[in-house]
């Protein structure tokens, strides 16, 4: 048995091609009971049968193998738990062709929201349980033993023995449903071919609201009794976006009907199962009172992101979870596509910039990994799961869809679903297929960026008119590194009209620009040259001083389209941080943005400011107030423009804006914008439907009240968490949430981190608590290694924003002999972000004209 131990992946030698599932959930004992016929197809010459089953009790007196007539007992049954295999060895060897495995089992629905788990859920003030399952990645084997590879295709026959009075739902339509006294027996359609991990199954007490796509697929969305009307707004994006997709892959959705379902306690946004889509609260449930606009689009593009993965993931499934990002990647840039088709007034494909920046961060780390990972263990799935898979991977197939054009993508997709529907596909065969479809070298180009970890800034200078690019790997440590990319650059000079394209293949290239400059000249007034033309290419830019100033005063002139003028921010910033470019630098930069109105940029202005801030004061306690000044100098006009009150008719992304804008004054202590949190707040205290504080700028009053918060000075925290008692919209709960650590005191924050492990806190929400302030970085830390058990916590530790050597060492050390598997790459990326910090720190303390720029910049009259 020793030979299937300690393998990355199952032995071939069964090929499973049906499952007969029947399980029974006692939803008071919190354990379910089940068992299982596997019809096997044995392609070689073997006395052993190897799956995967894990946290199960098997009954070895059940188990049997039937085949032609024969029915042949294991001599032995071993369940390797550290491998999560269980192994069947047989006195004879099996004969070759079709047999049935049959196992009889038992479980817990366990409380860790992965496999098949329970979660809880309030009817008339009464606690009730109810079951769900989660078996991405690696989980169905918790469920019932099976073999949990995406490549392992079947289909599956499920059976649910249930309480009469519940709502038993599964991935297909029931065509059988048989009460007996206080249970009843439901039988589903038998599923088409797909993976284990789409496997779904829910049972509770729930409400639905229903309608039909054109071409009669049937949509519902379930939810608590009593909220069927939050479904409404996902059903409607649900059913469109269904329609949309059958369009734009040439493939119509494969099954009957489409179920969504919001389950209170839920690890994910969202989970694609097939037929059966579960959801967390707050990414399918829009209340029109009380959710926000920012709420109302996560809503829209989890369905879509969802709804993708039916036929890129469902229908056609990665191979191995190398090709995760095939998935994810795919699903996140055309929930967008989807997105925009719904609502256009959104500009959604701005708010692209913001996965391409996370995806940039994370991949300029040293501890990065490639978009096509290795996976050796179960265990390091889960890891996996991150801003590389998901937005490096939406950001490359963007970048590759902007080179081969709209149409020429389109058509290869759809051939790329019909080839492999119903199968498996690894990364090279959606190359194969972009390739044979716009006669391009896909294959060649992608590689350098799926293969290897990281991307390239590319450094441009402009010298006897021509344009000298230099590519070189982007660490955000500073460091060298040894990458080399094909890099699609374009580039526009002084006008959007003169644009070229070209591949950068080589280290270094020249490019004349003299036609292209035409009567522009660089170097006067209007003129400017903008590379990574609207941001498609997934790398930064480095200018030379003369062009970063060029650009600079196009941005004051509105000379830029609102995504170049978030690109040029974003890289400078980055640079910033790398110490390739100082911070006075910086700051002059953000100073032209003072009139700035574009949600995404001034968004993202905001996160720089508030970064910068924290950096800033660590490095220059002296110049804290005055750069503190500065950026609420900058939010000025964008305040003064929105106000607190929605305008009628005003647009989505105003709505937005104003919350972000708001929110940021108070965290800067703005004393006007503190005041006026305090009366709409006090206001809505007395009446929760007061139109002062509508949802959108609710965040801003909670975080603005907290800053004057003390242990002597504590009612505005007590009253918020009354209102988070009263509420029963998981929205409104995580606005507060990520509100009562932006505390200065210590004391409050300490108690506020408390509140997180109490019952009244669902554990997926309590890493929203960890928004602490400045102030309360040492009293956070201190708290999480004293709760060190809660792993969905520890995750975040890197959000505490350390920036010294000897904090990284502390930090090192404490988890030398903790860290688990499935968090050591994220650990390893926290820890080297606070070298990096640390680093910067450093850097900006031998800037010798910061401290004048900064008061120039924070008493400039504007």
């Amino acid at each position: 048995m020793d030979q299937f131990k300690g393998q990355a992946r199952l032995p071939k030698f069964a090929i499973p091609k049906r499952y007969d599932i029947r399980l029974k959930p006692d939803l008071t004992a919190c354990t379910f009971g089940g068992s299982v016929a596997i019809d096997l197809d044995i392609v070689e010459n073997t006395n052993f049968i190897v799956l995967n089953a894990a946290d199960l009790s098997i009954n070895s007196a059940s188990v049997s193998y039937s085949s032609s007539s024969k029915v042949l007992q294991p001599v032995k049954v071993e369940l390797v738990e550290a491998d999560e295999i269980l192994v069947l060895e047989f006195a004879k060897t099996l004969p070759i062709g079709i047999g049935v495995l049959e196992i009889v089992f038992d479980g817990v629905l366990n409380d860790k929201m992965k496999g098949f788990y329970r979660s809880t859920y309030e009817i008339n003030g009464e606690k009730k349980n109810m079951a769900v399952t989660q078996f991405e990645p690696a989980d169905a084997r918790r469920c019932f033993p099976c073999w949990d590879e995406p490549a392992c295709k079947a289909t599956f026959k499920i059976t649910l023995e249930v309480p009469a009075e519940l709502v038993a739902l599964s991935n297909m339509p029931i065509i059988e449903e048989k009460v007996n006294g206080d249970l009843k027996t439901v039988s589903y359609q038998e599923t088409p071919i797909m993976s284990t991990y789409l496997v779904a199954v829910v049972v509770g007490l729930f409400d639905y609201v229903e309608d039909h796509t054109s071409d009669g697929v049937k949509v519902r969305v379930y939810c608590q009794v009593g909220k069927t009307k939050q479904g409404n707004f996902a059903l409607h994006v649900a059913v469109k976006t269904l329609e949309l997709f059958k369009g734009y892959f040439a493939v119509p959705y494969a099954l009957p009907k489409l179920d969504m379902i919001a389950i209170p306690d839920f690890a994910a946004g969202a989970m694609e199962n097939y037929g059966l889509v579960t959801y967390r609260e707050t990414a399918l449930l829009y209340d029109d009172q009380h959710s926000a606009a920012a709420n109302k689009q996560r809503v829209a593009t989890v369905v879509a992101h969802e709804l993708a993965h039916q036929w890129f993931g469902n229908l056609v499934t990665m191979e191995w979870w190398t090709h995760l990002w095939l998935n994810e990647g795919f699903a996140t840039w055309v929930s967008y596509l989807a997105t925009d088709s719904l609502f256009p007034d959104w500009k959604i494909w701005t708010q692209f910039l913001d996965e391409c920046t996370e995806g940039l961060k994370l991949d300029g780390l040293a501890e990065s990994h490639p978009i096509e990972v290795d996976i050796n263990h179960a265990s390091e799935i889960d890891e996996i799961f991150d801003a590389i898979s998901y937005r490096k991977g939406a950001s490359v197939i963007r970048m590759l869809q902007s080179y081969l054009g709209a149409e020429s993508f389109q058509r290869s997709l759809a051939s790329y679903i019909k080839k492999h529907a119903y199968s498996n596909a690894k990364t090279e065969d959606l190359w194969a297929a972009l390739e044979e479809g716009s006669g391009e070298p896909v294959n060649k180009l992608m590689n350098s960026w799926t293969r290897q970890q990281g991307y390239p800034v590319v450094s441009v200078k402009f010298k006897d008119q021509k344009l000298e690019f230099e590519q070189s790997q982007f660490l955000s440590s500073g460091a060298p590194g040894d990458g080399q990319w094909i890099v699609p650059i374009t580039l526009c000079c002084c006008s959007y009209d003169a644009h070229k394209s070209f591949l950068l293949q080589t280290k270094s290239e020249t490019q004349d620009v003299k036609e292209l400059l035409g009567s522009c000249q660089v170097g006067s007034g209007s003129s400017w040259i903008k590379v990574n033309v609207e941001q498609t290419g997934f790398y930064r830019v480095k200018y030379d001083e003369e062009l970063r100033a060029r650009l600079g005063c196009a941005i004051e002139k509105k000379n830029l389209t609102e995504t170049d003028r978030f690109g040029i921010l974003d890289d400078s910033f980055a640079l910033c941080m790398a110490r390739q470019q100082s911070l006075t630098s910086l700051l002059k930069l953000m100073g032209a943005y003072r009139e700035e109105l574009e949600y995404i940029v001034l968004s993202n202005l905001i996160n720089i400011s508030s970064k910068v801030g924290r950096i800033a004061a660590d490095a220059t306690p002296d110049l804290k107030d005055d750069i503190n000044q500065f950026f609420i100098n900058l939010l000025q006009f964008s305040a003064e423009k929105l106000g607190w009150d929605p305008k009628q008719g005003e647009s989505h992304l105003d709505a937005m804006l104003r919350g972000e804008v708001l929110t940021a004054l108070a965290y800067f202590r703005h004393d006007l914008t503190l005041d006026e949190a305090s009366r709409r707040f006090h206001a809505f205290l007395e009446d929760r439907n007061t139109p002062l504080l509508p949802p959108d700028i609710r965040k801003a009053a909670y975080v603005a009240v907290m800053q004057r918060v003390s242990t002597s000075n504590r009612s505005d925290y007590d009253s918020l968490l009354q209102v988070y008692r009263e509420t029963d919209l998981s929205q409104e709960k995580t606005r507060i949430l990520g509100s009562i650590a932006s505390c200065p005191d210590p004391n409050i924050i300490l108690e506020a981190l408390n509140f997180l492990l109490t019952s009244e806190v669902r554990s997926q929400d309590a890493v929203f608590g960890l928004a602490v302030s400045k102030e309360g970085r040492e009293t956070a830390w201190a708290w999480l290694k004293v709760i060190l058990t809660k792993l969905v916590i520890l995750e975040a530790s890197g959000s505490f924003m350390f920036a010294s050597f000897e904090k990284a060492k502390e930090v090192e050390e404490f988890f030398a002999s903790r860290t688990k598997p499935a968090i050591s790459r994220t650990l390893k990326q926290s820890i080297e972000r606070v070298h990096i910090n640390a680093n910067w720190v450093q850097s900006i303390q031998k800037e010798t004209k910061l401290g004048e720029a900064v008061k120039e910049l924070a008493f400039r009259k504007y």
